[in-house]
């Protein structure tokens, strides 16, 4: 072995004995990190700040995740019962149409496992806004106010960007995040 390959196993031996020693004194679960242990044997490489800052953001990411998710079956449930099972070709804007096929065109020249069957999953949080907006003969009997949707949803793609982009939000945008989380459920008790 050469003085290189040395040092630089002294240096990975190292690494992974400070690593074992601040979950140690962290005292972190490994079961609270992840399921899988070879998942847990690469999160525990990371440095301590990173992995509390992951476990922080996870919350809102879960948050998001319900959220966006359920909006997405909202869009599909509720034109799928007017206007049948195929009603993206007839009832989809032209941006989401456009949106979908760029990114399905992506994953199969990436050569990546398909994510879905169903279009709506391929547009981004954005587009489903829009999808929506160029349906509210549907949806203005089912949200509170079409301007009012714009804000909340425009506010929500604006805090996604943190979260779906590993970054950290300022608690000044988690209480904004809270607010328009229930901003959407109030417009979700429909027109008064």
């Amino acid at each position: 072995m050469s003085k290189l390959d040395k040092i630089e196993l002294f240096v990975l031996k190292s690494a992974s004995v400070k690593v074992s020693t601040d979950i140690i004194t962290e005292k972190i679960d490994p079961s609270k990190v992840a399921v899988q242990p070879e998942i847990f044997s690469s999160i525990k490489q990371f440095s301590s700040d990173v992995r509390e800052n992951a476990e922080r953001m996870s919350q809102y990411y879960k948050l998001f995740y319900m959220l966006e998710n359920d909006i997405r079956k909202l869009i599909g449930d509720t034109l799928s019962e007017v206007y049948g099972p195929h009603w993206w070709d007839s009832y989809a804007p032209g941006s989401a149409k456009e949106e979908c096929k760029f990114n399905q065109q992506r994953e199969q020249e990436a050569a990546v496992t398909s994510r879905s069957e169903n279009e709506l999953d391929y547009v981004s949080f954005g587009q489903l806004g829009e999808i929506i907006r160029s349906n509210w003969v549907l949806f203005g009997g089912i949200l509170s106010n079409q301007k009012a949707m714009g804000r909340v949803m425009f506010s929500l793609n604006t805090l996604r960007g943190p979260i779906a982009h590993c970054g950290i939000l300022a608690e000044d945008e988690v209480d904004r995040l809270k607010l328009t989380v229930k901003d959407w459920f109030r417009l979700l008790e429909g027109p008064k």
